[in-house]
């Protein structure tokens, strides 16, 4: 078993037991408000105890904003929101410098925030804007930093950016590129909600009485959950499993099989592994347990991969999804 991560400053350690129980609630205060959906409430908040960003994609009207603000109200955190637009400029969401005055007359370049700087962000609608301004949340995603004229800024952890994005056939959206897209840790699909979702989505959001929201967890709460996540231990052999998911994702390694041969034009990104591994830690601990299994890496392997998959234009012609190569990555590749 590997040595146990040090306890974060002025932070009380957590136990597994301890883990589990603040998920839980995290999980069930978000479930008072949105509908259904326990999938994507649990692997948002997988996502969130990684510390990495997740991607959601759905028509409009299925709550994806709602459920970052309840989120962002559940643990307490400061809550920013950027609606992009095509005329969003990259300052719009990193700030800018400014030139300011004293009393004295003395002028002086100040920097001035942008919407950046906030604990959770939500990114509504992040393919309507420009590649360009998509851009300007790279460095922040990846390195929990931002620069403007030369100087770093770091941001307040945790940091958690979920942006929502509508599907590509929509009109007014932008693809988003492929080194944009592997920072995400997660890509989630939004289902549309059952015919009784419906009708309890109706009664809660229609009637006097609304739902409350109490906070369960904090900032501090949320750093040691992600620090304890790490010191899951992890067999070699199930290292292994998920080494060869990943190869078999890319068309030239010898553990691809004939689906990843015939529609994949490139694989997944050591990234997709340590999201792989990182998602399955947590979904063990969630699960009671206190080692990775082969089915953590499963259950982790759609949201993690799907949108590190490049299909190429066969797979296109013929309606093929990532999601299909995944499942049938799943089926093919032997536990050993």
């Amino acid at each position: 078993m590997s040595e146990p991560t040090p306890p974060l400053t002025g932070v009380t350690p957590l136990t597994p037991d301890e883990f589990r129980r603040r998920a839980m609630q995290i999980e069930a205060e978000v479930g008072n408000v949105i509908v259904g959906q326990r999938d994507l409430i649990r692997q948002v908040v997988v996502t969130l105890l990684a510390g990495g960003n997740a991607l959601l994609e759905g028509v409009p009207g299925l709550a994806k904003t709602t459920l970052i603000r309840t989120l962002a109200d559940v643990i307490d955190c400061r809550f920013s929101r950027i609606q992009f637009t095509p005329d969003l400029m990259p300052a719009d969401i990193i700030g800018t410098t400014l030139i300011s005055e004293d009393e004295q007359g003395r002028k002086s370049f100040r920097f001035e925030p942008g919407p950046v700087f906030a604990n959770l962000v939500l990114a509504d609608e992040i393919n309507r804007a420009t590649p360009k301004t998509q851009s300007a949340l790279l460095e922040a995603m990846q390195e929990q930093t931002v620069t403007v004229a030369k100087t770093i800024h770091r941001l307040e952890p945790p940091f958690f950016v979920l942006a929502t994005q509508n599907p590509l056939e929509m009109e007014g959206t932008y693809p988003l590129p492929e080194a944009q897209l592997d920072r995400f840790f997660f890509k989630i699909n939004v289902a549309f909600p059952t015919t009784a979702e419906l009708v309890e989505i109706a009664q809660r959001t229609t009637g006097a009485r609304q739902p409350t929201i109490r906070h369960v967890a904090s900032g501090a709460t949320i750093l040691e959950m992600q620090a304890l996540a790490r010191t899951v231990p992890i067999a070699s052999h199930v290292m292994t499993y998920a080494a060869r998911l990943i190869s078999a994702t890319h068309p030239e390694s010898r553990e691809a099989k004939t689906a990843t041969k015939q529609y994949v034009r490139y694989g997944a990104s050591p990234r997709g592994m340590q999201a792989l591994i990182l998602a399955s830690k947590i979904l063990a601990l969630l699960d009671g347990r206190d080692n990775v299994a082969f089915i953590d890496l499963k259950a982790a392997a759609l949201p993690a991969l799907r949108h590190r998959i490049v299909l190429n234009f066969e797979a296109q012609a013929e309606g093929i999804s990532s999601d299909s190569v995944v499942k049938t990555i799943l089926e093919t590749v032997k536990e050993e």
